[in-house]
């Protein structure tokens, strides 16, 4: 397939740049694959769509405030962005900078409270292996000093509140450097009135990584190569989805992150296996889902590996064709945008 092939027309007004409301205030779209009926409701009545004996799954990663501002040592200003830490001994990060002119290997960066970050070696394009010191309670400083790190299409800089907004109620494992978006949405009472109702709530954990907001750079989708993320399946999840597959029920994936753990880990019985890896699986249309019997998740941007998953699920043709009622309907777009549910 082409990568033209995921494009579609977004007036930049309809990019969502603040938060609803209240996390369940969202607007929710519905669509049935097999009529292809696309419904509305909010987000706060999506309980209504489940069905006793389903399983939520949810991604409970939590963000971390991973935007840094400094001045390198010689002089001029200086953002580091941490990407992913490194295994060993101290706090060495992959990291994004941005500065006037690149580091070199060897250049110290100034950071708040005494804190300081050399330059160890160039690892790709505009990142580098950073080391920090003193490392002692990194993440007590890096909670006190870090920002977090909203996604580009949200043109203004981090507040207070997105501390609490771009994380998911049940966030509680570090290590991610965007959000589960779909999951923004969920709120204390939903995930109870889904419990009372007979539905089984079990979490993975994916650390979301900055793959997720970079462009397909190549026009035929099987020269693309996925970027990798860490991710942990429970055993006590992988029970569920086994007794869902067996009595008949549903899983509902709580977002593309979600997704993508369950399918990685899937057996060829659409059972999952418990435990640690790395998912790089690129889904697309003509892919079989194994896992997933339906999927909530947000709008999401033109020719993007997230688009391309959901369309695998839905069908490129009727997916596309309810973004483009979503438009016609003025429904807010990206991480705190509008939802929708397929099944």
């Amino acid at each position: 397939m082409e990568l033209e092939e995921f494009d579609y027309h977004l007036p930049p007004e309809l990019i969502a740049q603040v938060p609803a409301a209240r996390r369940d205030a969202a607007r929710l779209m519905t669509l049935e694959r097999s009529t292809g009926k696309i419904g509305e409701t909010v987000f706060s009545e999506v309980a209504r769509l489940f069905r006793p004996g389903d399983l939520l799954v949810v991604n409970d990663t939590r963000v971390i405030p991973a935007r840094l501002l400094g001045r390198k040592e010689s002089g001029g200003r200086v953002e580091v962005f941490l990407v992913r830490r490194l295994p060993g001994d101290g706090e060495r990060w992959h990291c994004l900078i941005r500065a006037s002119k690149s580091p070199g290997p060897g250049t110290v960066l100034l950071l708040a409270d005494g804190m300081t970050a050399r330059v160890e070696s160039r690892t790709g394009d505009d990142c580098w292996q950073v080391a920090f010191s003193p490392g002692g309670d990194f993440a007590t400083w890096l909670e006190r000093h870090g920002s977090m790190p909203l996604p580009p299409y949200i043109r203004r800089v981090a507040e207070e509140h997105d501390r609490e907004r771009y994380q998911t109620v049940f966030a509680t494992t570090k290590g991610a450097v965007a959000a589960p978006t779909a999951g923004l949405h969920m709120t204390p009472e939903l995930l109870a009135a889904l419990v009372a109702g007979g539905v089984e709530v079990a979490p993975i954990t994916l650390h979301v990584g900055l793959g997720t907001f970079m462009p397909v750079r190549v026009e035929k989708l099987d020269d693309h190569r996925m970027h990798r993320e860490e991710y942990f399946i429970p055993a006590g999840t992988a029970e569920a989805v086994a007794r869902r597959k067996r009595d008949g029920g549903r899983v509902v994936a709580l977002g593309t992150t979600t997704t993508r753990a369950l399918e990685q880990a899937a057996a060829d019985d659409g059972t999952v296996i418990a435990g640690a890896g790395e998912a790089d699986i690129f889904i697309r249309p003509g892919y079989t889902f194994k896992v997933v019997d339906a999927l909530i998740t947000n709008f999401h941007l033109p020719k993007s590996t997230l688009l391309m998953l959901v369309s695998a699920f839905a069908g490129r043709d009727l997916l596309l064709e309810s973004y483009a009622e979503a438009v016609r309907r003025k429904f807010r777009f990206f991480s705190y945008g509008d939802a929708m549910m397929i099944w």
